[in-house]
């Protein structure tokens, strides 16, 4: 039988093969969740680091109830260096995982795994096409988190300079479900898009404000972040 195909007739699996699927999931797609990280990055600690100022989104602006639109948390530089830094996540993963198509192999699945030169996001080749799928995802990410912060000013919670709060639904599912959309919108008929995968993605999607927190917490004690959340 072909590897890919037994690839995904292995997503099917029942009893603790979910639990194997669901890792899998996540180490797919880890590469785009971490476009917070990119952001924490590009958006922080690179320009404190070298002592000049992130370009804020909303410019400083507030609309008529008084809040910011998205406050200084949000920032070009920030927005783009995430996106950037989940293009090359994901083309480090496809360097780790390439080629590994046996069911055996989980839960170090390559991203690109079945994509072929005649999807749209093959630029060059594969290593191009890890890029853009990674950068379009981290940039969905980063959408999403965007999206998730004119809601959270719009209820009144500050992000003013080192001022922050919190909201763990709009800090998280946001973004997440920016990420799961455009997977199934831009890149279906990928692996990180399979349909055995759905319930799996879903756990994923619950389980992801407790990976978002942990995530921040490793950030808040590197000193990229001024707060754990």
């Amino acid at each position: 039988m072909d590897a890919v195909q037994t690839l995904a007739d292995s997503f099917d699996e029942s009893s603790w093969g979910f639990l194997l699927n669901v890792i899998t999931v996540l180490m797919m797609y880890g590469p785009f969740y971490l476009a917070n990280t990119g952001a924490m990055l590009f958006g922080k600690w690179i320009p404190e680091k070298f002592d000049f100022d992130s370009l804020v989104i909303d410019g400083g602006k507030t609309l008529g109830d008084g809040y910011r639109i998205l406050g200084d948390g949000k920032s070009w530089n920030g927005f783009f260096g995430g996106a950037l830094f989940s293009g090359f996540l994901t083309m480090v993963t496809h360097h780790w995982w390439g080629g590994r198509s046996q069911p055996s192999s989980r839960p170090f699945i390559d991203p690109i795994l079945w994509a072929t030169p005649d999807n749209w996001f093959w630029f060059g080749n594969d290593w191009g096409a890890a890029f853009v799928m990674g950068f379009t995802l981290g940039a969905a990410c980063m959408a999403g988190d965007t999206i998730g912060s004119f809601f959270k000013r719009r209820k009144g919670h500050k992000r003013e300079g080192s001022e922050s709060s919190q909201a763990p639904l709009l800090d998280t599912m946001t973004f997440a479900l920016a990420i799961f959309a455009a997977s199934f919108i831009l890149f279906d008929g990928q692996v990180i898009t399979q349909p055995g995968l759905t319930n799996e993605i879903l756990a994923l999607l619950v389980l992801t404000p407790v990976i978002h927190r942990a995530t921040n917490i490793i950030g808040y004690r590197l000193g990229l972040k001024s707060v754990p959340y």
